[in-house]
């Protein structure tokens, strides 16, 4: 049985990771953490969670346990994962601290210098059907944001087929509101969100941009431009992604499909659907399912990307993750 600790426990990502885990036959939740909430169990903050004791970070016990869950906000995740990592445990962080592998590109993005540069080489990026080999055994496991799953899923068939394609890639994703996490804000409280449809951060403003444009280069040296375009949907979970790709030369749905099929052929929780149906919400959620469809419009291969932001986007795929980390079957508490 592998002892698991759950830092932050009480935010939507923190929650969904606790009843995942709750369910997982090879995993013992030894202990979940919170700063505002400690002294209360997690049933007290969300009625439908497993009864569990919350306390404080700085009191979480590292010796009672073999892997910690960082759910926490950036800069935090990391000073934690250096105490865990200093005490022989592995790190499995959800946060974006260990994403990006250069240092400046993080100060850039987040605003702050990384707490630990050092260890960033180290760091396996864990989109986990990409990184299936690099995993077993790993110390420090960086899990995807939701957004570059949804898209970085969809478009490595087709960069490391070496297929011509022009720029730019245009990635049009919507996330439920669940995306922006459990602290109140004035964009997403109801009244804001409810009956309306908006985009935010469109341009090179939104910060899993530089993670996806890295993850792009790994899958093709001269990958094409992006323009990531997300939107916030007045719905709970999920994520969807369109995204358009153009050839410079003339190619058809029938050339590009086996590409997909190819690789994704055993991968249990990547799905192409049949040709001609599209791809919904209704089809992931509450699974660590990334479901794809493929549609050709003219010259221009329109990809839509479905995942769960709260469970293949974030608690799902750094449960994945571990199962491959620590040897055991990859669908272990998430089939």
């Amino acid at each position: 049985m592998i002892k698991a600790g759950i830092f932050g426990a009480t935010g939507y990502t923190g929650c969904e990771l606790v009843k995942i885990l709750q369910k997982h036959p090879h995993v013992h939740v030894a202990f979940a953490t919170s700063q505002s909430l400690a002294g209360q169990t997690l049933s007290d903050v969300y009625p439908q969670a497993p009864y569990l004791p919350l306390i404080l970070g700085e009191a979480a016990p590292f010796e009672a346990v073999e892997v910690v869950f960082l759910c926490l906000p950036h800069a935090a995740a990391a000073e934690t994962a250096v105490r865990a990592l200093t005490a022989g445990v592995t790190v499995i962080d959800l946060s974006a601290d260990f994403r990006l592998k250069d240092a400046d590109t993080y100060a850039n993005w987040y605003d702050k210098q990384h707490p630990a540069p050092h260890l960033l080489a180290e760091a396996v990026y864990g989109l986990t059907e990409f990184a299936r080999e690099q995993l077993p055994g790993a110390k420090l496991v960086a899990t995807p944001g939701c957004y570059p799953t949804s898209i970085l899923l969809p478009l490595w068939p087709l960069l490391t087929a070496n297929l011509p394609i022009t720029s730019p890639i245009i990635a049009d994703a919507k996330s439920g509101t669940s995306g922006a996490g459990r602290t109140p804000k004035a964009g997403t409280h109801f009244i804001q969100v409810h009956n309306n449809f908006a985009p935010y951060k469109i341009g090179r403003s939104h910060r899993h941009l530089p993670e996806i444009e890295q993850a792009m280069g790994w899958f093709h040296p001269d990958a094409p431009s992006l323009i990531f375009s997300p939107h916030l949907l007045p719905v709970e979970r999920g994520i969807l992604s369109t995204i358009y790709v153009n050839f410079s030369e003339q190619i058809t749905l029938e050339e590009i499909r086996p590409y997909f099929t190819q690789l994704y052929a055993n991968e249990p929780f990547v799905c192409l659907l049949p040709e001609g149906e599209l791809t919904t919400l209704a089809h992931v959620t509450h699974s660590n399912k990334c479901v794809i469809g493929l549609t050709m419009s003219g010259s221009t291969l329109v990809i839509t990307s479905a995942i769960d932001n709260l469970v293949k986007g974030a608690a799902g795929q750094a449960v994945q993750n571990m199962n491959v980390v620590f040897g055991i079957e990859e669908t272990a508490g998430l089939i």
